[in-house]
This record gives structure tokens, sequence and C-alpha cells, in this order.
């Protein structure tokens, strides 16, 4: 698989462009503009995080990158399919960790016959070797993340979009699955866009950070995250960044009167 995301990778200029994107819902009051004028690209290989004060407009800005909205203005183009992965599992109870995952390949066209070896390969990947038959309701939260990223993974999109998908765990399984996440992306080469509030999170993960001003969401200010892998929260490289982000964040939530 990693072989197959790096030369994929290599062969397109962007994993997504979005061009002048905007998006208004109806309202009460009439349509409501919650994106206003978004222009982002994210190369190959590149790890973005996307972040913004809660009701900024993150969620609805990778629905539309995820084809599950359309703009109401503006255009988006990416490299394939993109997969999604969410802040809840939404894995089938029904379905053991291993059929989980053979869904997603049922539907990619996998043949029967490979789809267990494919799902077990997955799981090792995310480190549930053995796991293949374990129902949902005997896994954790963590465990229970893994299966979804694995299940995301199975769809071998060149693009990974994560809304929040670690904000429901606690501190220690999120950052395992930080350092999980750090690996997989460097070992298959997969482009990643990866919706968070929570700054040091963005840091910790991101090549680039960028920053989303409060509703109308609009591209306030990015960063490139110059920090060595591994990182860790902890780090002060990290917590130095996250300080000057979180200073930025904090006028912009000022400046649209939002407390």
């Amino acid at each position: 698989m990693a072989t197959t995301f790096a030369e994929a990778a290599q062969s397109v200029e962007h994993a997504a462009r979005l061009e002048h994107v905007s998006k208004s819902f109806a309202g009460p009051g009439g349509q409501q503009l919650v994106l206003d004028d978004i222009s982002l690209d994210v190369a190959p290989g590149e790890f973005v995080t996307l972040l913004g004060a809660s009701g900024c407009g993150k969620s609805t800005l990778l629905n539309l990158v995820a084809g599950l909205d359309r703009p109401s203005a503006g255009s988006i183009t990416t490299d394939g399919r993109p997969a999604l992965m969410f802040q809840e599992h939404a894995l089938f109870p029904w379905l053991t960790a291993g059929k989980n995952i053979e869904l997603a390949l049922k539907l990619r066209g996998v043949p029967k016959g490979e789809r267990r070896e494919r799902a077990e390969e997955l799981l090792s990947l995310v480190r549930l070797g053995g796991a293949y038959g374990k129902r949902v309701h005997e896994l954790s939260g963590g465990m229970r993340q893994r299966v979804a990223m694995a299940r995301a993974l199975a769809q071998e999109s060149n693009l990974l979009l994560m809304d929040e998908p670690f904000a429901a765990l606690d501190a220690i399984t999120r950052d395992v699955l930080h350092d999980e996440l750090t690996r997989i992306w460097q070992e298959t080469g997969v482009s990643v866009l990866f919706v968070t509030h929570n700054v040091r999170e963005a840091v910790r993960l991101a090549q680039r950070v960028v920053l989303l001003s409060s509703r109308p969401g609009r591209v306030a200010r990015e960063w490139t995250v110059d920090i060595p892998q591994p990182r860790r929260i902890e780090d002060a490289p990290v917590a130095e960044l996250s300080l000057e982000i979180t200073e930025v964040l904090r006028g912009e939530i000022r400046r649209h009167g939002r407390h």
C-alpha cells in the first residue's frame, strides 16, 4: 500500500485544490454565509491541519472536499475520491472489525477472495493484528478509531479527510493515536486534511496549519511547521508555536465578537 500511495502522489500536482470556495445555507433571515472565498491547496503527501473556533465552518469545508455537499461558489478538485474519517467511528456494531474493513473493500470492488487478507494487512498497519474477529463492543475507544482508520485506508484514496477523529478520546489514548497516525502517514504517503479545534494537536501533527476566521470562515493565516517528527505535545517548539497560533486565534474570536 505504501508504494501505491507514494507512486500516485508523484503523478499529480495537487491532492486537493479549492479555488474561491464559498458556502451559504438558508436561514431564518435569508442566506447565511458560512465560508467565504476559500482558496487552499493540499500537496501530494502533505499533512495539513485546519484550525478555527467552533462554528467557523471547518466541518462544512471538509464535507465539501469530500463531495458530500456542493459549494455555493468556486470549485474543488481532488486526486480521486477522498476517504473520510469522523469523530465518531461509525463502525457497524453487528460486524466484526475485519468485516467492517471488508465492507469498504467490497464497495471498492476488491474480489471476495482477497478481502480477508487485505483487511488483516490493514489491521496490522494500525497495530491491531489479531483483532479481525472482534466485535465493536469488545474494542476500546482508541481501538475503534484504529479500525475506522483502517477502513478509511481500505479505500486506497490519495487524500484522507479527518474530522476531529480523536476529540472524544482521553489524553493518553489521543497521544498514542497521534503517533500512530504520523507513522501511517509517513509509511503510506497519503495526503491528510485534518480538522481540529485543538491548537496543540494541530501543531503536533501537521506540516502546515491553516487558521479559519470565525463565521464566515476565511483563511486568516497559515503556518509552516518546521519541527522535526516525531513530535510530542509537550515539546518546547510545539508549545511555542501553539502559543503564537492561539494568540492569533483569540484575536480572530475577539474581532468577530465570539466569546
